[in-house]
């Protein structure tokens, strides 16, 4: 099995690709070794050593390491973990997978529905590319509130992609829409 590495524009994150699906459906974001107990392979890579967050994408699994660390002294324990995990054949999530976006019902709705799919179709796939996700987590008074994941969850220029790219797409297609904000998980 060959893994490639592919950099993210965050410094503390980098993109591991093994060549074969990651996850069927869906992406899945560990920011802690607490929060791993439904993936066998975040846990994995959070027993390598030097890991703070792992985000699995379809194709794709994005490392955040430990601040103090560089890469030449964490990158082989994880390439190590990710292949491990692949040739044992576990699953790489066990049990059911949350839900992408938070769900948001009332007077609302239809713009709720139009953000969602600007980020599915617009946002989601770039963002992706670099080895992260936004998702959706609420909408009130033209406050759109966004949740980053892996690569975008810390990097330096997220701010930048949120205020020049992503809150200035929304507001061009809903003019409802007076700003963006990132949210903690």
């Amino acid at each position: 099995m060959f893994i490639q590495t592919e950099s993210t524009p965050n410094p503390a994150t980098l993109m591991f690709l093994p060549g074969q699906t990651v996850m069927e459906t869906g992406t899945a974001d560990f920011p802690s070794v607490d929060t791993a107990a439904a993936s066998p392979l975040a846990r994995r890579i959070f027993a390598a050593g030097g890991v703070t967050g792992v985000f699995l994408g379809r194709d794709f699994v994005s490392v955040t390491k430990e601040e103090g660390l560089d890469w030449p002294q964490v990158k082989p324990a994880v390439l190590g973990a990710i292949m491990e995990h692949f040739q044992s054949g576990e699953a790489t999530i066990e049990g059911p997978i949350a839900a992408e976006h938070d769900e948001q019902d009332g007077p609302d709705s239809e713009i709720v529905a139009q953000i969602k799919e600007l980020l599915d179709t617009r946002v989601r796939p770039a963002v992706a590319n670099d080895g992260g996700d936004i998702t959706f987590r609420g909408y009130d008074r033209g406050i759109v509130y966004l949740y980053m994941k892996g690569a975008c969850a810390g990097c330096p220029s997220s701010t930048m992609t949120l205020r020049m790219g992503i809150e200035n797409l929304l507001r061009h297609y809903i003019p409802e829409i007076t700003e963006v904000r990132a949210v903690a998980a």
